[in-house]
């Protein structure tokens, strides 16, 4: 756990746009949203790299957080967006309340 004053909350402003990453359903912005959340992490290790204090809790974070918006990026790329899963009738199947597809 980090130690200094400069780990705290506001300096995770960062993890807001990894979460709108990883979260946005449209492929087209996830591309933007993507590339926004990996500036910000980047901007914040610069920041990190200039400053005193042990924030290796935050830098663990930022490390894997990079490796899933890279994986995410990867998915995107290699297949275009992501596959929607279709029934019988060519409607896609949306998830019903219990998780599964109907």
């Amino acid at each position: 756990m980090a130690t200094s004053g400069s780990s705290s909350t506001r300096h995770w402003a960062w993890r807001e746009q990894y979460v709108a990453a990883l979260m946005e359903a449209n492929d087209v912005k996830m591309s933007a949203r993507i590339a926004q959340a990996e500036h910000a992490i980047l901007d914040r290790a610069r920041e990190l790299f200039n400053a005193s204090g042990d924030d290796i809790e935050e830098e663990q974070a930022m490390e894997d957080a990079l490796y899933a918006l890279r994986a995410l990026k990867s998915c995107l790329e290699l297949h275009g967006g992501f596959a929607t899963v279709e029934s019988q009738s060519g409607r896609p199947n949306l998830p019903r309340s219990d998780g599964f597809l109907a």
